[in-house]
């Protein structure tokens, strides 16, 4: 049964929720028969398929892309794109374009915006344009050139940010909210405290659901973060096909 933004809301509380990345629709077929209740199609594509070293470097024409690709395989979980590096800071009637586009031209039912309190109004606006919006908060991984990579809500002070973003996302009308790499702590007392699911990742397990990137979890990346327990090592098991074959490519057919 096909999931929407509602039915994931709908969700907290009642059970965990399922949500991994896909990128294209051989991982989008994968991640649906696999179970996900949610499928973001992420601007991790920049670090897990394109090759980059961050996701500051993806486009709004790559996500586009991508999300069409996940969208045609037609997977029973709602599909949300994530609006990349710095444009959700535009003016409102370019940043309505380019959540417009997600949901008319790639078929996505919702986008992603990275994050929080600075951010709200936007998010209140475009769920009023009938956009849903599923926030970001804690650590945001567009930000690494000035903020880098870090754990958030380990002082009072950041503390206090953090829940101060998710209060405001929650107010703003957002459907869910990811919660990245946050002290385990302030995740239970944001869950708590929010009417929305919040989706962690590198968040310990105290959220309403868990969000892995589908390549860490089967085992394709070579480094994956520590929070990324995969599941299978589907590296090796490609390669190890792929050297079979060659060596029968290469072995010379015994005459007859």
């Amino acid at each position: 049964m096909k999931t929407t933004t509602r039915s994931i809301r709908a969700l907290k509380g009642v059970r965990p929720i399922v949500c991994l990345t896909a990128y294209d629709a051989i991982t989008a077929r994968l991640a649906s028969e696999g179970g996900a209740d949610l499928i973001l199609v992420g601007d991790s594509v920049g670090n897990a398929v394109l090759g980059m070293p961050d996701t500051v470097g993806v486009t709004l024409d790559m996500m586009l892309h991508h999300t069409a690709a996940v969208v045609r395989a037609k997977p029973d979980p709602v599909v949300i794109g994530d609006l990349p590096f710095a444009l959700a800071h535009d003016s409102f009637s370019k940043v309505l374009g380019y959540c417009r586009r997600f949901l008319q031209e790639a078929g996505a039912q919702g986008v992603k915006i990275e994050g929080g309190t600075r951010l709200a109004p936007t998010i209140a606006k475009l769920v009023d344009a009938g956009i849903p919006v599923m926030g970001h908060v804690g650590m945001l991984p567009q930000r690494v050139h000035t903020t880098g990579y870090r754990r958030r809500g380990l002082t009072a002070e950041d503390q206090a940010m953090v829940l101060q973003d998710a209060r405001a996302i929650e107010a703003a009308g957002a459907f869910a909210m990811v919660l990245e790499c946050v002290d385990e702590k302030l995740v239970s007392a944001i869950t708590s405290q929010v009417k929305i699911p919040t989706i962690g990742i590198g968040s310990g397990q105290n959220c309403d659901g868990q969000i892995l990137v589908i390549h860490d979890l089967l085992g394709f990346t070579a480094n994956p973060p520590p929070f990324a327990h995969p599941e299978a090592n589907l590296h090796r098991s490609a390669v190890t096909a792929l050297q079979r074959w060659a060596k029968k490519v290469r072995t010379p057919k015994t005459s007859r």
